[in-house]
């Protein structure tokens, strides 16, 4: 959560980590490391201990090691288990949302063999938080792209600021306000646009998180 907040990267990357983001499952996600060890005392076994969870030239272990503890010492205890039920509450909200953008995406998209149309009007009528979604949900389910915060606010410009100005440029993907419709096309020459490579979680300038990063 707080490298999610220190990128700026919204409410999906401040709700943390999940339990069960499939093909994942961390069953133990919410256990403190403690509880785990000593349950393995108990039974007799051995824990394997992740060594990336402790090389400090990844920036979230930084933060678990450095981070936390000065948090905790500057605002009193309990600061990690507020961040949880913090992302906890913030995944729920964003869960709603975006159940919300997929039934109105459903509902108002025109398909064709040129791409996907969204009506100007309906997105207009909606608050910024869902008509950002539609268009990302848009964008994803129909080229394979998914468009980073700065690209869906420009596309949502031609909704909420719209003064004739031209199409918006995405990865593979030409977007156009015409006839009351925002019309996405894949753009000449490339196709339907592969979808963004994630940030490989690799020393010294690693994302934050990968899916084996567990912090049990």
């Amino acid at each position: 959560m707080l490298l999610g907040l220190a990128r700026g990267s919204g409410p999906d990357s401040l709700a943390g980590m999940r339990a069960d983001a499939p093909p994942y499952l961390r069953p133990l996600l919410g256990v403190p490391r403690a509880t785990t060890e000593a349950a393995c005392a108990d039974l007799g076994l051995e824990p394997w201990h992740d060594p990336h969870n402790t090389d400090e030239r990844y920036l979230r272990v930084r933060v678990r090691r450095t981070i936390l503890p000065l948090l905790e010492r500057e605002l009193g205890p309990g600061v990690a288990d507020a961040l949880a039920r913090t992302a906890d509450q913030l995944r729920e909200d964003a869960a709603a949302l975006d159940a919300l953008a997929e039934e109105w995406v459903e509902e108002i998209a025109e398909h064709s063999e040129a791409g996907i149309a969204l009506p100007v009007a309906a997105l207009e009528s909606n608050p910024p938080a869902l008509r950002h979604r539609v268009i990302r949900l848009a964008v994803e389910g129909e080229f394979g792209v998914t468009p980073t915060r700065a690209q869906t606010v420009a596309v949502a410009r031609l909704v909420s600021d719209w003064h004739g100005q031209g199409g918006v440029d995405l990865p593979g993907v030409t977007v156009e306000r015409r006839e009351g419709l925002l019309r996405f096309s894949a753009a000449p020459g490339g196709g339907t646009a592969a979808a963004s490579a994630l940030e490989a979680d690799s020393p010294p300038h690693d994302s934050g998180g990968t899916p084996s990063d567990d912090p049990r």
